[in-house]
């Protein structure tokens, strides 16, 4: 049986265009093991045949598949599997959360906390002492800046929060998990510039806060982390959802 006809036998409640053919086709064909990271395509008058598509369709199919990760198109050498690594394949959950309404930035943030304390959990058992050392030398370097009076350059801070929770996630050693916080991290940077322009001493909690779980990390305590990240970002959503709450007029 071809990939076309192995695609055409797929459950759907619609027919495939020639696009999604070529898509699920060049997908079956890597969870098969006939393709692997790195593997070149044949050429595409060969593919074009073998998956029964017309060659603009083959070439939709992969221009999409490229767009998503798995694929990329090397000038004058060809198609080839990319790494496959969790970074480049889940890249597009980024657009995802770019394009969510401003009304669900709290779901956001709900999925960020169940990943993040997980995420630290797995850390506390797995850190290095490179890791843990970088941690410390971030929280150092904005400590004048977060408890200046008032607080100025937010910038700064946040870009050093962004720095800390992304080692934490680098040090969970599961790449599809530091991918998918990594893809949250900047969506949610317009929420930590706004509560801390707001809520001041939100600022220096949060240091507090950083200050803990760093400290639960040190003590390679995994409990204790998880639970750490977890208020300190269940925090955050309840000031985003304050934020978001309507005023009501004065009577």
């Amino acid at each position: 049986m071809t990939s076309a006809e192995t695609a055409a036998r797929q459950p759907s409640s619609v027919a495939l265009s020639q696009t999604d053919v070529v898509v699920q086709s060049i997908k079956s064909m890597i969870t098969r093991g006939e393709l692997g990271a790195g593997s070149r395509l044949p050429i595409e008058k060969d593919l074009a045949v073998a998956l029964g598509v017309s060659r603009g369709s083959l070439r939709e199919g992969v221009r999409a598949l490229c767009i998503m990760g798995v694929l990329e198109t090397r000038q004058g050498d060809g198609t080839y599997v990319t790494s496959l690594d969790s970074d480049l394949l889940l890249a597009p959950m980024a657009f995802m959360v770019d394009l969510q309404a401003p009304e669900h930035r709290n779901d956001l943030h709900a999925v960020r906390r169940v990943l993040e304390s997980e995420a630290a959990s797995r850390a506390a058992l797995r850190i290095g002492d490179d890791d843990l050392a970088a941690a410390r030398a971030i929280l150092d370097s904005v400590r004048d800046t977060v408890f200046a009076t008032p607080v100025t350059d937010h910038e700064t801070v946040i870009s050093a929060d962004i720095a800390f929770h992304r080692i934490i996630a680098k040090s969970s050693d599961n790449g599809a998990l530091a991918a998918l916080i990594d893809a949250l991290a900047d969506r949610t940077r317009l929420a930590r510039r706004t509560i801390g322009l707001r809520h001041e001493e939100q600022v220096r909690t949060a240091f507090h806060d950083h200050e803990a779980i760093l400290a639960a990390l040190v003590a390679h305590d995994p409990d204790r982390a998880r639970l750490l990240m977890s208020h300190h970002l269940l925090a955050i959503e309840d000031f985003v959802h304050e934020d978001e709450e309507p005023t009501t007029p004065a009577q």
